[in-house]
């Protein structure tokens, strides 16, 4: 037995030292950079250790913007991604014909370039010269205004990012959830059928607990991929998003790193211990609520 279990730390090996050199390492430094006060990255030297670097962090008015856009980027794509993307696949699944067609259509946008894709969004979405863009067109078609998406309003910009991103995300959620279903035992079905079991009753009682788990990870995984959100905005409205109001978390660290007020790698660091806490417990609260609502087999 102990032979068996040696073997077993060295197979584990390069995967523990991976984790140490590409993980663990990077956090500790992150951190102990996040506690050094005056930092100059070119000296290498600091005047002190404490907690400014996050006072300052916390205080800056294009980190409480990057973090009201994140927090709102979150909480609107993700449920509505996941929602949307579960109808797309138990209509996929209830169509015989044509069905992987259908899904090798919603799985073209995860394999195609960002920026590709955002220079679509930018054809549908923005004001030029020549046109009003097509999604202005159809808005003038049934009698509303035209509305300046990519450099208008608040509301209007945040509303063409929280699209872009849903439209990113839903192929590799449809992908899922279509294989989910299909995993769904015939049985279960066809004894809720025998029973009088309506559709919607057999829906809520044996398909949603039987993809449970599938659903609790694809929104886990959705809540941790829209914190990181950046290039999506990249995308849209450019590297400046400071100037458009529209950085992201992400966005705000590069931008202490490199960007034009770059040069400041302990707020950055500060930045990115604060989202990587507000990860962590977003994290933990979707652990806990998966104990009680995941269907465990």
């Amino acid at each position: 037995m102990e032979r068996n279990q040696k073997k077993g730390w060295l197979y584990l090996l390069p995967a523990l030292l991976f984790v140490a050199v590409f993980l663990v390492y990077p956090l500790i430094d992150v951190l102990i950079y996040s506690v050094q006060e005056g930092y100059n990255s070119a000296s290498q030297e600091f005047f002190g250790w404490g907690s400014y670097n996050y006072s300052y962090v916390l205080r800056d008015p294009y980190f409480l913007q990057a973090l009201k856009n994140t927090l709102v980027l979150v909480f609107l794509t993700v449920p509505a991604s996941t929602l949307l993307s579960l109808l797309i696949s138990l209509a996929l699944s209830s169509i015989k014909k044509l069905r992987k067609l259908f899904q090798t259509v919603y799985f073209l946008p995860y394999v195609t370039n960002t920026l590709a894709v955002g220079m679509v969004f930018m054809i549908l979405f923005d004001q030029t010269e020549y046109s009003n863009g097509l999604v202005n067109l159809i808005l003038e078609g049934v009698g509303f205004s035209p509305v300046d998406f990519i450099e208008g309003p608040y509301w209007a910009k945040m509303l063409v990012l929280c699209v872009y991103t849903v439209w990113t995300v839903m192929p590799f959620k449809i992908l899922v959830l279509t294989s989910a279903l299909a995993s769904v035992k015939e049985e279960y079905y066809s004894a809720a059928r025998i029973d009088g079991t309506s559709r919607f009753r057999i829906f809520y009682k044996i398909t949603l607990p039987m993809i449970s788990p599938m659903l609790f990870y694809l929104v886990i995984t959705g809540f941790i991929g829209a914190f990181k959100a950046y290039g999506d905005a990249v995308a849209l409205f450019g590297v400046n998003l400071n100037a458009a109001e529209m950085n992201t978390i992400v966005g705000y660290i590069y931008d202490m790193l490199y960007g034009d007020s770059g040069g400041y790698p302990s707020y950055a660091a500060a930045a990115a211990i604060v989202l990587f806490v507000i990860v962590l417990t977003v994290t933990v609260i979707n652990l806990l609520v998966r104990k009680k609502h995941v269907f465990n087999g």
